[in-house]
């Protein structure tokens, strides 16, 4: 089995989510008492916060690069980045260490291509939603078509994310004004939606709504838990 080396704490809410199913994964497929192999750096996240809303992504590379360094140290075999927007800075850390990276959009990606789904809707914290780093690698890497919420919309996605779900707070009022931006994305043609930031599974599920909806903590763990075990199964 490879050890699974992991960036978390962005928020340290998803990153537990991660671990519980990279475990059960593993458990899973083989069985009795056997768990994942993981190495885990966590970080503080309101340095991060306050440097991606400074615009400071150049830094957060920093951060990142050096704690993927210390996983790789420690003997992590590939690595796992537990939020989606951070994988904006994807190419600045793969410079500094020589394990992959198993990206997320192409974790998603590659589902949504399995599945039929060409047109797709997305959502995110504003940076994903409205930055081509995670769209256009859909887009261009898979053919994807993705379509975001309008401004407002976009705005009330993201004040949830980091006033409420980062901070642990699951809100039914938010939950309904998610599952209204759903259907809207739905109504403009989108066939499935991304649930493109790794703590909107936590307020929002598919026995939330009949339109498919494709929760990339899922998506991404379980790519992770077939990596790691590649070689062993």
């Amino acid at each position: 089995m490879k050890t699974i080396g992991l960036l978390g704490g962005m928020s340290w809410e998803s990153t537990a989510s991660y671990y519980k199913a990279l475990n059960e994964g593993v458990k899973a497929k083989l069985g009795g008492l056997n768990s994942a192999k993981i190495c885990l750096y966590s970080v503080n996240f309101d340095e991060i916060e306050q440097l991606q809303h400074q615009g400071k992504w150049a830094d957060t590379a920093v951060i990142l690069a050096d704690a993927a360094k210390s996983v790789e140290r420690a003997g992590a075999d590939f690595l796992m980045i537990c939020t989606n927007t951070m994988h904006k800075v994807v190419p600045e850390i793969e410079a500094h260490i020589s394990i992959p990276i198993l990206h997320i959009a192409d974790a998603t990606a590659q589902r949504l291509v399995q599945d039929g789904v060409s047109k797709v809707g997305l959502l995110g914290t504003q940076f994903t939603m409205e930055q081509d780093f995670y769209k256009g690698r859909l887009r261009d890497k898979f053919g994807i078509e993705v379509i975001v919420p309008n401004k407002d919309d976009r705005e009330i996605i993201h004040k949830v994310i980091y006033d409420e779900l980062c901070r642990g707070i699951i809100n039914q009022s938010s939950q309904e004004q998610y599952l209204k931006i759903i259907a809207r994305l739905h109504e403009q043609g989108a066939q499935a939606v991304i649930l493109g930031c790794t703590e909107i599974a936590l307020l929002v599920n598919q026995a939330s709504t009949c339109i498919p909806l494709y929760d990339t903590t899922e998506i991404h763990a379980q790519q992770g838990v077939e990596f790691a075990l590649k070689d062993t199964l």
